[in-house]
């Protein structure tokens, strides 16, 4: 008996450090993989996705003569070429730089429009009572699927008759449009997480509608709100079908503005490729500044 029983000690003990091999050679495999390699794998990926953007810093740096000669990666060899000429004449075209104003005079406003309105809207369908708001609800979500180039053609006879075709006003409205139906849909889900307890209680120490949507739902909405600006900040932006259509010479945005460089000078490469790079870099500037508020959104809409 004293036997048998020693012996069953020994014979679990193999079959359990067998196992603990086995997971330890798993272990080691995945923490080798979601470690150096990845990490590796993604850096690599990430300098692919930038190599057309610097490319095309690198062609803004050039001379027409050295563009038209070689390749950008020449710059590399003979750093000599690097010159902000372009950038100079850049300055010095109307069309590009009143293009560039228009395009902030147009992607600001439509983003806040839809920033504040959308809040608004989506506190509004969150938290208030009011008759029909499921199926205006319902409506708003149905909106989602209307592609823009439905309404482009009976929008323009509208802003014709109403006088704002052409105009930025014009331009900001259709961004302003169509951009709500995300912003209501997006922000209401995201409200309606909030702890009803909470509001109450605010409720409960005097808080009206406004004041508890800007003390209490704001302040808690912020990461999904910045999200939202940062998504209509970049549609608006690098937009082109809409400002095509809807904007003249006067109002047309840095994309428009480039295009027609493109098609009435082919080879004015010295304006367009700065140009271009400005077109690209500030999209990237504004994700970046607030790339920990757009990934707080993010993430909290997964937890949720």
């Amino acid at each position: 008996m004293t036997a048998d029983a020693g012996s069953l000690p020994g014979k679990a003990a193999r079959p359990t450090g067998s196992v603990k091999a086995r997971r330890s050679l798993g272990s080691r495999l995945v923490e080798g993989v979601s470690g150096g390699l990845v990490r590796v794998f993604l850096i690599v990926v990430g300098l692919f996705w930038l190599v057309p953007t610097i490319g095309l810093l690198l062609a803004s740096l050039r001379s027409p003569e050295d563009i038209a000669a070689s390749g950008w990666w020449k710059v590399f060899t003979e750093p000599s070429q690097i010159t902000f000429d372009s950038y100079s004449k850049l300055l010095e075209n109307d069309d590009i730089t009143s293009s560039l104003l228009n395009t902030v005079w147009i992607t600001v406003p439509a983003t806040l429009l839809v920033v504040i309105i959308g809040s608004l809207a989506g506190y509004a369908f969150a938290w208030m009572e009011f008759p029909g708001r499921d199926w205006w609800f319902l409506g708003v979500v149905g909106l989602l699927v209307v592609p823009v180039q439905v309404a482009l053609i009976p929008i323009a006879e509208l802003f014709g008759n109403i006088g704002i075709f052409g105009s930025v006003t014009g331009v900001v409205l259709f961004h302003v449009g169509f951009g709500l139906p995300f912003a209501v849909f997006l922000l209401r889900n995201f409200f309606a997480e909030i702890p009803r307890e909470l509001l109450e209680a605010a409720r409960l120490d005097g808080a009206g509608e406004l004041r508890l949507f800007f003390r209490v739902v704001m302040p808690l909405g912020a990461p999904a709100i910045a999200s939202l600006g940062i998504f209509q900040f970049l549609w608006v932006w690098n937009d082109m079908l809409v400002a095509l259509i809807f904007s003249d010479s006067g109002s047309q945005p840095i994309t428009v503005a480039l295009q027609t460089q493109v098609r009435q000078f082919g080879n004015n490469i010295d304006v367009l490729a700065p140009g271009a790079f400005i077109s690209m870099v500030v999209p990237l500037a504004v994700f970046f500044a607030f790339q920990r508020q757009f990934v707080s959104g993010v993430m909290a809409g997964a937890v949720k």
